[in-house]
Formats: C-alpha cells, sequence, structure tokens
C-alpha cells in the first residue's frame, strides 16, 4: 500500500487471490458512440469471487491491519459490506461480529443478507435505530463492544470507509491514470471515490454518483481525504441526480435500464450502486456533457448477490 501507516495486504492477503489490476474493458453501445465516445467499464466485479469490487479495496488494508485480532463493523439488514467482511472471516479464519441496525425480530427467519453472513460464522449484534446513530460517540462505541464481548476488536465503520480503505482505493485510480478522460463511480459513504480521485492523477476527473438522498456527501469526502491524505487530492465531483429515491431504492425504470444494459454487453449490472452510476452516463451524454472525443470509464463496483 502507498500509505506509510496502511499495512499492506498483499502479504496478509495473499492467499485469497485477487485478480489485479482488475479488467478493463471496452464495450460498444451505440448511445455513446454516436457522440464520438468510448465507454470503458473497469471490472472491480470480477476482483474476487466473495470480496466483491470496492469492497476489496477498502476491507482488505483494514484487514491486513486488524492481524488476527476480531473485526468488529457495522451495517443495516442488507448491508453488502457486512456479507463482504463475514467471508472475509471465513476465509482468513478471523472472528467477524456485525452490529446491525435495527432490532432482530424474534421467531422471525433472518433475510439472506443476514443468513449468509451468519453461515459464514459473523456474529450479529442488533441495536435499536437510536443507538445506532450514536454508534461513533465513544462511550455508546464502547457499550456496543461489551455487549459484543469484543472489547479488544478492530473496528471498521459502517461502508468500511475510513483512512485505510481511502489509501487502498487510491490503487484503483493508479490503475485508470490516463486512461479515461472522466471515471465514475457510485458513492456510498464516498470512501471509493476519495481514494480514485487521489489516485488519478492530473487530466482524469472523478465523477461520484451518490445512491443516498441529502447532499451531504461533499463534506464526507474532504474530511476521509484529509484523514487518509493530510488535505484533499484530485479533481472529482458529484452529480445527486440518480439515486432514484434514495438507498436500497429502485425503480422500474432504472430496472428496465438494467436489464438492457445486461443484455446488450453481457455484464451483470448491480441495482443499488451500479445501475444508477450507470444510468447516470447515459443520461449525462444524452445530455452532451461529454465533449466528442472523451474516454469514458465506469467502475463496476460490485455484482448482484444471489
Amino acid at each position: 500500500m502507498t500509505g506509510s501507516d496502511t499495512p499492506d495486504p498483499r502479504g496478509a492477503l495473499a492467499g485469497l487471490r485477487p485478480r489485479l489490476p482488475s479488467v478493463l474493458q471496452e464495450v460498444v453501445d451505440e448511445r455513446f458512440e454516436r457522440r464520438g465516445i468510448r465507454l470503458l467499464l473497469k471490472r472491480d466485479d470480477l476482483i474476487h469471487s466473495e470480496l466483491v469490487g470496492n469492497k476489496w479495496r477498502k476491507l482488505a488494508p483494514n484487514l491486513a491491519g486488524a492481524a488476527g485480532r476480531t473485526v468488529l463493523t457495522f451495517g443495516g439488514a442488507y448491508s453488502n459490506h457486512l456479507r463482504a467482511t463475514a467471508a472475509a472471516g471465513r476465509l482468513l479464519g478471523l472472528r467477524t461480529v456485525g452490529v446491525v441496525r435495527g432490532q432482530e425480530l424474534a421467531g422471525r427467519p433472518l433475510n439472506p443478507s443476514l443468513a449468509r453472513c451468519a453461515a459464514d460464522g459473523m456474529r450479529l449484534c442488533f441495536v435499536d435505530r437510536s443507538v445506532y446513530r450514536r454508534k461513533h460517540e465513544p462511550e455508546t462505541l464502547a457499550a456496543v463492544l461489551r455487549a459484543a464481548d469484543a472489547e479488544d476488536a478492530y473496528v471498521v465503520p459502517e461502508g468500511g470507509s475510513n483512512a485505510a480503505a481511502v489509501r487502498g482505493c487510491r490503487a484503483l485510480g493508479e490503475e485508470l491514470a490516463g486512461r479515461a478522460d472522466v471515471v465514475t463511480v457510485p458513492c456510498g459513504t464516498g470512501g471509493t471515490l476519495a481514494g480514485l480521485a487521489a489516485g488519478l492523477g492530473d487530466g482524469t476527473r472523478a465523477l461520484g454518483v451518490p445512491v443516498l438522498k441529502g447532499g451531504f456527501l461533499g463534506a464526507e469526502i474532504r474530511a476521509l481525504q484529509t484523514a487518509a491524505f493530510g488535505g484533499p487530492r484530485g479533481d472529482w465531483s458529484l452529480d445527486d441526480r440518480f439515486h432514484f429515491g434514495g438507498y436500497a431504492r429502485t425503480t422500474p425504470e432504472l430496472d428496465a435500464f438494467a436489464e438492457d444494459f445486461e443484455r446488450r454487453h453481457g455484464v451483470p449490472v448491480e441495482r443499488l450502486y451500479v445501475a444508477k452510476s450507470l444510468y447516470a452516463l447515459v443520461a449525462l451524454a444524452e445530455e452532451n456533457a461529454f465533449p466528442r472525443g472523451s474516454t469514458l470509464a465506469a467502475v463496476i463496483t460490485g455484482r448482484p448477490f444471489p
């Protein structure tokens, strides 16, 4: 890794055999071609069968930093981050704890995402939403760690975005440096965009497509870059118009778009993140947001879970 205070995951996690650098695939799509634009897909969804896409890039340095300790992290009931962390724990022989937003309903079976986490050995601790909102407060976090019997755990934040993760995602930008004029990525917590922009270097702009409503993400990304690098890095911007109602929400229009993209290019399109960023690219091309001769790269950060 490039951060001096971030453990290098390549040795600690070499047994997982990630496919890096990830594939850069050019696709022919008439919606871009007729405007004189090349479209590349950065296939981070192919990095690893279970630690998919940006989950690998963000988790790998944190797993190396855990150095065998229990890994405790946070997420909602359908969190892909929790699933990836649980899978990593199984593959690496690490104890994992997932703190889940919302109370468990007695007698009700776990949903498929949480059932997969449990099957991978993750201990699930449910907390009510008021406690979950205060998880960043030291006293609340200490109480959560005690309740989970994990007071010595290595804590990874919700979505996996911290300084180590941002430095891990800088490699994504370095792999794309000089390959495109604009690189798009869907954004949840902003960690992937923060690292991507830092690694791209001069001449390439990073465009983030938030999947949540609120318009708060810019400040979060600036804070993450400051924590990771000491200050802002790279040329990046956000377009908040394509959240389709907010996190974990889709519409029939978005589903139809994703199905059409899959038919055109044979690429599985994850709906909650990837579909929104690809839709944004098509819409922006139709708005003539990119000059003729531009090369666009879309980061495929994940794939649909079964």
